[in-house]
């Protein structure tokens, strides 16, 4: 979803203002990854890729990214990291990504005690949760535009949208492996683990009060999958200076809003390591509000946290070929 098209992919504007960009793509599992967990994912995953950029880039910090699952991992990477001080992270950017999942929004639906057992009941017999049934979860959340609209525009009036990129994508569904997906319901929206301190890592807890790099977190107006008030709970990450951007749109249009795209506005606000916390609604009365894209504002703010200038480009070793990579097609 970041390397669409090259008028919306946000690798494409990042590259073009000097920043080099490494980026994982998930994998999607099947009967065979069955027992990859969440602790799997953070290790092999995340933690793995920025073992691969210090090794090609040595002596360098990362300003780390992370999308929905991918920023809740990141932040717990960077909670991690400030146990065994390992260096990597210069910043983390957490796009539409919940730390704390006590209000995650009409999801909690579908999560209780009895659902997550049944969940895993059916994920056991066939080693990961199928990408219909993930969708179909999604689309009732906002079933007047994902289902009794699409019902009536192509079945009773029989019109049909042009295809985008975006909607490409969405219908490009993924699974989850069977241990990854109850890790990810019992220990964060379940048990709230990373938000409450119980969250462990190589057996000890970790404390998301922990992390002192910059944070610039993004949320999104209409978003149905992290509603963008339990996004904002970030800024009682307390002893870190956290910049909130709050962009029109929802969950994947207000990310991918390139700038020049018509009718795009955000607010932002800087929050400092010590002020006093303002509940959201009180934020964004007071927040600036600004028109257009907040690809800008990031950028900005990734210059003025990053000290060192531009790097020069190296030679990749090894192709992965023309993009996306083979890779991404699994070869």
């Amino acid at each position: 979803i970041m390397d669409l098209s090259p008028h919306n992919s946000l690798v494409r504007y990042l590259v073009g203002h000097g920043h080099t960009v490494f980026m994982i793509s998930w994998h999607n599992p099947t009967a065979d990854d069955r027992e990859l967990g969440l602790d799997d994912y953070l290790h092999e995953g995340v933690m793995c890729a920025f073992d691969t950029i210090r090794a090609r880039m040595p002596g360098r910090k990362v300003n780390a990214v992370g999308y929905c699952l991918g920023g809740t991992l990141l932040s717990i990477a960077a909670a991690a990291y400030e146990h065994d001080q390992r260096a990597y992270l210069n910043s983390i950017t957490l796009l539409a990504a919940q730390t704390d999942f006590s209000e995650a929004g009409e999801l909690m639906l579908f999560i209780d005690e009895s659902q997550v057992a049944w969940l895993e009941d059916l994920m056991w017999q066939q080693g990961y949760l199928d990408n219909r049934q993930m969708a179909g979860a999604f689309r009732l959340l906002r079933s007047n535009d994902l289902v009794w609209s699409v019902a009536v525009s192509h079945y009773l009036l029989g019109e049909r949208a042009p295809m985008t990129d975006l909607m490409a994508w969405n219908a490009d569904t993924t699974r989850m492996p069977y241990r990854m997906h109850s890790d990810y319901l019992r220990k964060l929206f379940l048990n709230n683990d990373l938000f409450s301190g119980r969250y462990r890592v190589n057996g000890r807890p970790i404390a998301l009060s922990d992390v002192h790099v910059p944070v610039f977190a993004v949320a999104t107006m209409t978003d149905h999958v992290a509603p963008w008030r339990s996004v904002y709970k970030v800024h009682l990450m307390s002893h870190c200076d956290v910049d909130f951007v709050l962009a029109s749109g929802g969950h994947n249009a207000g990310i991918i809003s390139e700038p020049g795209r018509p009718g795009r506005r955000y607010y932002t606000a800087t929050h400092h390591r010590g002020d006093r916390y303002t509940d959201p609604d009180k934020w964004i009365a007071l927040a600036d509000e600004k028109p257009g894209s907040w690809w800008p504002e990031w950028e900005a703010w990734l210059g003025r946290v990053s000290p060192g200038g531009m790097v020069p480009a190296s030679a990749v070793e090894g192709s992965l070929g023309a993009a996306p990579g083979r890779y991404v097609l699994e070869r």
